[in-house]
């Protein structure tokens, strides 16, 4: 129904609630998955109508381009499987929103159903060598210029933060889809969990993640 709208097509995946404070904070035990369509997706860096969203929760994110398929099968992937399969990471940001006032006690079936409160995904720059950094170890920051011109450091975080390494969470996603008869596909796009607490964007914001060597990632609320 979103692509019979909105035009474009499915470019991959959303993986939700990798971090144990946002599992806490929406009452789940675990993650949950949407899917990532076209229409929603911006290269960095992205200016967005603040007006378009009812909230605009902003996480910063490993991102994965797969660069080889990853079919169902009956066996679990491992994280060194799934990594195999990966082309490079990407620093990301998602802007999650959701339609529900009470978004955080309405619980994982309806978070599902809102497509995992996905509305907007921004990429930076694919990052191939991205296997000399240890991903677990690596840290993220977010920094904020708001309306007074005052740039600050709102939020730091790593990749341990997602199961304890964004990995963790491909292999649990490659997983999951497998239980539904689904996989992934060569040429996709995996966002893997906030890294960090979560920052409540405003109308003004000029908002950067920035991932060390893997790159920046640059967001505009207009």
């Amino acid at each position: 129904m979103l692509i019979e709208h909105y035009g474009g097509q499915q470019i991959g995946y959303k993986i939700a609630c990798t971090n144990v404070t946002a599992q806490r904070q929406l009452n789940v035990d675990g993650p949950f998955y949407g899917r990532m369509m076209s229409a929603f997706c911006y290269d960095s860096p992205a200016r967005l109508d603040s007006g378009q969203f009812f909230m605009r929760v902003v996480e910063a994110e490993f991102g994965f381009r797969m660069a080889r398929a990853l079919p169902p099968r009956t066996q679990p992937y491992s994280p060194l499987d799934v990594g195999r399969a990966v082309e490079g990471v990407i620093p990301s940001i998602e802007i999650v929103d959701s339609r529900f006032d009470d978004w955080t006690t309405i619980g994982a079936p309806s978070l599902i159903a809102d497509n995992a409160c996905h509305a907007v995904w921004v990429k930076g720059s694919l990052f191939t060598d991205w296997r000399e950094v240890d991903l677990a170890e690596q840290k993220v920051r977010l920094s904020v210029r708001g309306a007074d011109g005052q740039e600050k450091l709102v939020r730091e975080g790593s990749g341990e933060a997602v199961l304890g390494h964004p990995l963790n969470a491909l292999a649990w996603l490659a997983t999951e889809l497998s239980s539904h008869g689904l996989g992934l596909e060569a040429g996709q796009f995996v966002t893997t969990g906030v890294t960090m607490e979560v920052y409540m964007g405003e109308r003004g914001d000029v908002i950067q993640a920035d991932f060390g060597p893997l790159g920046t990632v640059d967001v505009v609320f207009d």
